[in-house]
């Protein structure tokens, strides 16, 4: 049986590793059983802005508004596997972080840490003060993963697309996907 994956896009700039990700997700679906995302209001707006493009209602994957409740990811019953926040805000993140439910983002990453299941926090801005790191602090002992959206440069990335990539094929391992990437030493 596949992975049940949860995709959140808030409205931190980096519409690109969002598209990146669920571009990727569409080549992984013989491994998914299902594919669910949520976007923020400014989400939208992020990635009309820096996109040029509203593409994200194309993707073959099951869309929910921001307030929608009733969203299986929602609740623990519905043995969702994983919730990637890509790319995270600092304010979504701290409402995590604080243990605020008040939109489908925050619910669901409650319900990730409660049922100890897997949530990747993928933050984009920087730098980081304080407050930011002692809520990345609180997420981490809670059991998520903080992987912010740091590319890596070994794999000698040439496009801004491959460049993102080491991120998303970052996240990815980390959801437990199998994918072809670059590997150090390999």
């Amino acid at each position: 049986m596949g992975k049940k994956i949860a995709i959140a896009i808030t409205g931190a700039s980096g519409a690109i590793y969002a598209k990146q990700l669920l571009d990727k997700l569409v080549t992984l679906q013989a491994q998914t059983e299902e594919i669910s995302v949520v976007m923020s209001d400014n989400a939208r707006y992020i990635w009309r802005s820096e996109l040029n493009n509203d593409d994200y209602s194309r993707y073959p994957f099951r869309f929910f508004e921001k307030n929608d409740f009733s969203a299986p990811f929602a609740s623990g019953s519905a043995r969702y596997n994983s919730l990637i926040v890509m790319p995270s805000s600092m304010g979504i993140l701290g409402r995590i972080a604080a243990g605020i439910s008040d939109d489908l983002i925050t619910r669901a990453a409650d319900v990730m840490l409660k049922e100890r299941r897997q949530l990747i926090l993928v933050p984009r801005e920087m730098p980081y003060h304080l407050i930011h790191i002692r809520n990345m602090e609180t997420i981490t002992l809670a059991g998520g993963i903080i992987c912010p959206a740091t590319p890596s440069f070994y794999s000698n990335p040439t496009t801004i697309e491959a460049l993102v990539n080491t991120v998303v094929d970052r996240v990815l391992d980390l959801a437990n996907l199998s994918i072809d990437t670059y590997r150090w030493g390999q």
